[in-house]
């Protein structure tokens, strides 16, 4: 298990499953309220009555790390993909609320009489997110997204979950690409473009050679943070046009039902960004100081795979672009979701993060409402993996911290499956 977490590095950690005796999978497609098609595995071993759900917007949860930890502490699990799972170029996070919505919906009627939502990384988001419309009364919560897609969360059945944990979070997809975007680059067009002055991996600005940590001075800092607002509005500005002048070219096609407008309203076109693994933290240890290793989450080398293909928010449709990828235009922000979750809630922090600093831990858990609220650290990198060779691994870690909390608060009864 050690040897894998060492070649993956900053990635991905992939645990053993082992599953406890007695245990039975089975595979669900779900049909959400507006007629998407979800699918999920459910877990559950005899005697469950309270059932983890674990999702992720982008991510394919089905054997995450998390799943043997709590099947062999007695609860079930399902884990459940969006209808945009691997895909961000048309990820919309107001239909993955729907998506979400449908999994309550699956495991109330299932007669599971509690559930926990998990959420792992930007899962945390998702959930948040999803319990602050379904705490809405059904006329306040969004009907569309930012760029004004219709998403009928009024009309939506939204059972809440019982309690939230949120794993290793980050602030959102929108909040965490503003950090990790590289404001050095001039031309959208061209990936190898680079202003000296704000390059990250520019010894004149403080990069020191791999593996040594670098020593950006305060200054610096200031304006590449400054710089990184600077490059999303722009994004944004981009994506805002598109938008427009689609929805422009629809009304012209209702009016006239000229089919040329009815093109245009169709070619609104993909927002390519390049470089967007440039997150100073990843290479100056210094700030933010954890536990973490040098690297990003992609990698051992961001000077390297920040030019690559891999990272956030690489190729999206506009409306994609605001909803899930602008800082300034999603509603899936961690911070902004947080103040209406009102339920029992646990933080872990893996205190090798590589995307949730402990400043950002410390305010999550702050800014949730309800009176029972734990917030507690293991060892860990972010994805799972143990914090160094030879150590427990963070999922294992955590996994003992959920259960003991999920325990005192969600007691057994008898499972009674439909």
């Amino acid at each position: 298990m050690t040897g894998d977490a060492d070649r993956l590095g900053a990635g991905r950690y992939v645990a053993p499953a082992h599953l406890p005796d007695g245990s039975r999978t089975t595979a669900h497609e779900l049909a959400t309220h507006d007629g998407a098609t979800v699918n999920g595995l459910l877990r559950v071993i005899p005697g469950a009555t309270t059932v983890a759900f674990l999702m992720h917007p982008r991510q394919d949860f089905s054997h995450h790390v998390l799943v043997p930890e709590l099947l062999t502490r007695g609860f079930a699990v399902w884990t459940q993909g969006a209808r945009s799972l691997g895909n961000d170029l048309t990820l919309l996070h107001e239909q993955a609320l729907l998506d979400m919505a449908a999994g309550h919906v699956f495991l109330r009627d299932l007669g599971f009489e509690h559930v926990v939502a998990i959420g792992h990384s930007g899962g945390a988001t998702l959930a948040a997110f999803y319990l602050q419309q379904a705490g809405r009364a059904p006329a306040a919560r969004l009907d569309s997204t930012p760029g004004g897609k219709p998403v009928p969360l009024p009309s939506a059945v939204m059972p809440p979950a019982d309690g939230l944990i949120m794993f290793a979070p980050h602030p959102g997809q929108g909040a965490l690409l503003q950090r990790m975007i590289d404001p050095s680059l001039i031309d959208e067009t061209d990936p190898l473009s680079v202003a000296p002055d704000l390059d990250p991996y520019n010894p004149a600005n403080g990069f020191a050679e791999p593996p040594e940590s670098s020593t950006y001075p305060p200054d610096f800092v200031e304006r590449y943070r400054q710089a990184q607002r600077a490059r999303i509005e722009r994004i944004d500005a981009a994506a805002w046009e598109r938008v427009t002048d689609a929805r422009d070219a629809k009304k012209r096609f209702k009016a006239h039902g000229d089919p040329r407008d009815r093109r245009a309203s169709l070619a609104r076109g993909v927002i390519v960004v390049h470089r967007t693994d440039a997150d100073l933290r990843s290479v100056d240890l210094s700030l933010d100081p954890n536990d973490r290793p040098y690297g990003s989450l992609f990698g051992r080398r961001p000077d390297l795979t920040n030019y690559g293909v891999l990272g956030f928010g690489r190729l999206t449709t506009p409306e994609a672009w605001l909803s899930t990828w602008s800082a300034n235009a999603t509603r899936a922000d961690l911070a902004a979701c947080a103040p209406d979750v009102n339920v029992p809630a646990l933080l872990v922090e893996l205190t090798g993060d590589q995307a949730c600093f402990p400043a950002d831990a410390t305010r999550f858990a702050e800014l949730l409402p309800h009176p029972d609220v734990t917030h507690v650290r293991v060892p860990g990198r972010h994805f799972g993996a143990p914090l160094r060779e030879g150590m427990a691994s963070g999922a294992t870690l955590a996994g003992k911290e959920m259960a003991h909390w999920i325990g005192a608060r969600f007691p057994a009864g008898a499972f009674v499956s439909a």
